[in-house]
């Protein structure tokens, strides 16, 4: 029998963690790998709210808006295109062949002040 319970805290503790190293990360220049973290922080809190709505494991996907999509959340239009954003970073780190130009420093800025706005809300949902 599966631990719902269980399932949830790995993904919440594992985003908290990620969300830490991806602002040390950025903060030390390394801007990338920081939003591939970012991305991670998200897609976990993601796979909570899925084991939460289904009662079940999370699958073994990256995409964030179809994972939102399973989890059944309702999200806004700002905090979809947040996610959609948030996608390519997770592409570009695992797969070096298709880098984009790096974003400027107030384009990380924005993009990293929008996430934390969802990351916030995906750890506010959990304790509801």
């Amino acid at each position: 029998m599966i631990d719902i319970a269980k399932q949830i805290a790995y993904w919440q503790n594992g985003a908290a963690e990620d969300w830490e190293v991806a602002h040390e990360l950025i903060k030390g220049g390394r801007v990338s790998h920081g939003l591939f973290f970012a991305h991670l922080t998200l897609e976990k809190l993601l796979k909570a709210h899925v084991c939460r709505h289904t009662q079940d494991l999370a699958p073994r996907l990256h995409n964030l808006v179809r994972l939102a999509e399973l989890a059944a959340l309702t999200l806004t239009q700002a905090q979809i295109d947040i996610l959609a954003e948030m996608n390519a970073f997770n592409i570009e780190g695992r797969y070096p062949d298709l880098l984009m130009p790096p974003p400027s420093l107030d384009e990380v800025k924005d993009c990293l002040r929008r996430a934390e706005e969802v990351y916030q809300w995906l750890m506010s949902q959990l304790s509801r």
